[in-house]
């Protein structure tokens, strides 16, 4: 009787210890210490995300859109003018040193009025003989002598210019040199002037066409669209 009693007490023990260990799971509801063994070896540490990576994703196809693309060297061109006489003869010297070939255009320019400075008329070909003396002792070597029968027979010729300003410029470098008889006088003639029209030019030869400048200061050096 005693070990049936002890028996059934060893039996109802197991149940017991059996409800309280497995209970939770026959009725849905594990344990925390279930749980932990089960997940234990799903818990990562995740480092801190870096704030660049942070940037939403739209801010950062902007970051990525607004970098320039890079810069494709194109062709320059350039416009030169306008020059004629003498002067005209000295830059086509000098631009016949870089090279340029078939990339060098001559353009001709008229126009139907323009400015010349001038010395007044002399009376005789003495006094046109020492004022040419006086010219060339000064450096000026670019003059003709009118010989037309008019108002203007034996006036001495000094530059024809195309504006009033680009004339009175000239006639101040005169007096400046000491020909204090030099004027501006407007001429109702035609007038030519050529304009040099560079193509496919590099950063060096415009560098040398910027320092070629400097020598004609009445000049208009210009970028233009190059002809297709």
């Amino acid at each position: 009787m005693m070990r049936t009693v002890l028996w059934i007490l060893l039996l109802v023990n197991v149940a017991f210890f059996a409800v309280m260990r497995w209970g939770g799971l026959l009725s849905g509801e594990p344990s925390s210490q279930v749980q932990s063994v089960l997940h234990a070896d799903k818990v990562r540490l995740l480092p801190s995300v870096p704030s660049a990576f942070a940037a939403s994703p739209v801010a950062a196809a902007s970051t990525v859109a607004a970098k320039p693309d890079v810069k494709r060297e194109g062709r320059v061109c350039m416009e030169w003018g306008e020059f004629s006489g003498a002067e005209l003869e000295r830059v086509a010297t000098a631009l016949s040193g870089l090279n340029l070939g078939e990339r060098l255009v001559r353009r001709e320019v008229d126009y139907s009025i323009g400015y010349w400075v001038y010395i007044p008329p002399l009376k005789s070909k003495a006094g046109i003989a020492q004022k040419l003396a006086q010219l060339k002792a000064r450096g000026i070597e670019e003059y003709f002598v009118v010989q037309e029968q008019g108002v203007w027979l034996n006036a001495i010729s000094l530059g024809v210019f195309k504006t009033r300003e680009a004339a009175e410029n000239f006639v101040n470098k005169l007096h400046a040199s000491d020909v204090s008889s030099a004027q501006v006088g407007e001429r109702n003639t035609k007038l030519k002037a050529t304009v040099f029209v560079l193509n496919g030019l590099d950063g060096a030869v415009q560098a040398r066409l910027a320092a070629l400048r400097k020598d004609y200061p009445d000049s208009d050096q210009k970028e233009i669209s190059c002809a297709h």
